[in-house]
């Protein structure tokens, strides 16, 4: 409908002598005013040197025969908007879309291979809580993405080398853990490190020292390793995997999956090779023993991507990043979900890629997310007082678990809680978990989405009668089958934004229309009560749906 009125008032405003008007078709603030508001005439009102509420009046006609009887009602309101209420026919006969899990579905991006790496937590330490964050918004914008039809790409990235390794590997070390450690033992043993490496000088060259043995080693035919360098490889080895274990079984819980976990190990050879091949390009420069590129020449700063110590930087381990997706997994788009903190990073990192590679630095965006902070405030693994992902989720299982006997029911109502709150924010802004109002019935959560839910589906479940195949209304439609009407545009909007708080927003508020319409009449038992069901059903198709592009838990009961 939405693309109707588009064409119609795009139609309309060249044959006024208006090309190329960028107008906005929105729902209006207050459901009175009726489905769609159109601000086409203030859009053009410089083009045709006239006042909105003119064009807006000039406008309505054509909007009227466009749509026919689909509208009910179509008005110039204030200064020159312009007001669409559609027919209660039209609602019903677009209610009828509503079924199925391809009801909000698009097509936007059909035949577009898009790649997104999120979640990103380094072996050798304990997922946190911002890995967590990552993880949860990058699941729900790959989804949108899908939604549009593309075909997603889902990877992870991980630091398996560099500074934070040998200080974990120097820690198991010192703390005796020779066997195969936990993930717990890993986290314990980083923490430890990176408190010696500060505190001590004498510790701080022996874990430098290792650091550089870690990436000789690694440069190394593994045949060609010396006894010692065999042995430090099988605790890299082992470590690893117990860490890559831990995060899969959480990723697991959180719906998450990735065709592709890739490695710093992986991309460091294919960047540093790239890296001082460019020095000779003047891309990069040599300054002090280290490698360097300028940034004030395209208005940033100055990085190291070589150091002094022969070794590299994120920024080179992320330029061998572009070259290996290219090579094992070439798409038409690549986006980069980390915390903002590495905004400036990836600008860099683009600006370089573009003087030698700029196909790939063209199909390159990063997207930046806040911190997820607790009453606390921003927690540093540096500092050895990180809260993991795994103690988050479990202790607000614990808290669901006093409304929800059933250990799954209160692991799904957990989950919705953590996700809601995550997603409910734009991008980019911090987050602060309030336990308590995660897990309101009341509203503004993912417990409140989850009952209303239920809720819907119960009351299908009860009822001896089957929903119809269409509803009916008598006068004008209810404001809740208007709104679940919007669905698809609404997923469209949030995709383009790349923000599942649009949908979140939207869910929240059909829900709240939803108990109004429940607390408003009878439905089992009613008059008109198969055609009821039918836009119970409707309710139920989309926010199951939506639940499921933001990938909330949907509990058979709560």
């Amino acid at each position: 409908m939405e693309n109707r009125i588009r064409q119609a008032v795009q139609q309309s405003l060249e044959t006024l002598g208006a090309t190329g008007v960028a107008f906005a078709v929105e729902w209006p603030a207050d459901p009175a005013h009726g489905d769609f508001a159109v601000n086409a005439g203030f859009a053009a009102s410089k083009i045709l040197g006239k006042n909105p509420r003119e064009i807006a009046e000039a406008i309505a006609p054509a909007l009227k025969e466009a749509l026919g009887d689909d509208a009910a009602h179509i008005e110039v309101a204030g200064a020159g908007f312009i007001n669409i209420t559609l027919s209660a026919n039209a609602v019903a006969k677009l209610l009828t879309e509503a079924k199925g899990d391809t009801w909000g579905i698009g097509t936007a991006h059909a035949g577009e291979r898009i790649m997104i790496e999120y979640s990103n937590p380094n072996p050798f330490k304990e997922m946190h809580i911002g890995h967590l964050m990552s993880a949860i918004i990058g699941e729900s914008m790959s989804r949108l993405m899908e939604s549009s039809g593309a075909n997603v790409v889902r990877d992870t990235y991980g630091g398996d080398v560099g500074p934070h390794v040998a200080k974990a590997i120097w820690g198991l070390r010192d703390n005796g853990v020779a066997e195969t450690p936990s993930a717990e033992d890993i986290g314990n043993a980083y923490a430890h490190g990176a408190r010696a490496y500060e505190e001590s000088e004498t510790i701080k060259k022996d874990i430098d020292a290792l650091n550089a043995q870690i990436y000789a080693m690694l440069a190394k035919d593994p045949t060609e390793h010396s006894e010692e360098e065999r042995v430090l490889h099988d605790t890299w080895i082992r470590g690893r995997e117990v860490s890559v274990t831990a995060y899969r079984k959480l990723w697991d819980r959180l719906g998450s999956h990735f065709d592709y976990t890739i490695f710093e190990s992986d991309t460091t050879p294919i960047g540093m090779r790239i890296v001082q091949d460019e020095i000779k390009n003047g891309v990069f420069e040599e300054s002090e023993g280290a490698v360097i590129y300028r940034g004030e020449k395209v208005g940033l700063h100055t990085l190291v991507f070589i150091t002094s110590y022969g070794t590299p930087t994120y920024e080179t381990k992320d330029i061998g990043l572009a070259f290996w997706k290219e090579e094992h997994a070439p798409t038409d788009k690549v986006f980069i979900l980390t915390a903002a903190e590495q905004v400036g990073h990836f600008k860099i990192v683009i600006a370089a890629l573009n003087e030698f590679a700029p196909q790939l630095a063209n199909k390159m965006q990063h997207i930046s997310h806040g911190f997820l902070k607790l009453t606390t405030g921003k927690m540093s693994s540096r500092e050895g007082n990180v809260i993991t992902a795994e103690e988050l989720i479990r202790d607000v299982i614990e808290r669901a678990s006093e409304k929800n006997e059933d250990p799954l029911i209160a692991e799904q109502v957990a989950l919705g809680a953590i996700k809601y709150m995550i997603l409910r924010q734009a991008p980019g802004g911090d987050i602060i978990f309030d336990m308590e109002k995660s897990l309101s019935l009341e509203g503004d959560s993912g417990p409140y989405l989850q009952y209303a839910l239920v809720r819907a589906t119960s009351i299908l479940a009860a009822s001896e009668v089957s929903p119809a195949t269409t509803t009916s209304f008598e006068n004008e439609a209810p404001l809740l089958a208007r709104m679940i009407t919007r669905f698809p545009e609404v997923v469209a909007r949030a995709e383009e934004l790349r923000g599942p708080h649009v949908l979140v927003t939207y869910l929240t508020q059909l829900a709240g229309e939803w108990n109004f319409f429940y607390a408003s009449g009878k439905i089992i038992g009613s008059e008109n009560e198969a055609s009821t069901l039918a836009l119970v059903q409707a309710f139920v198709t989309t926010m199951r749906n939506g639940l499921t592009i933001l990938a909330i838990p949907v509990p058979e009961k709560m």
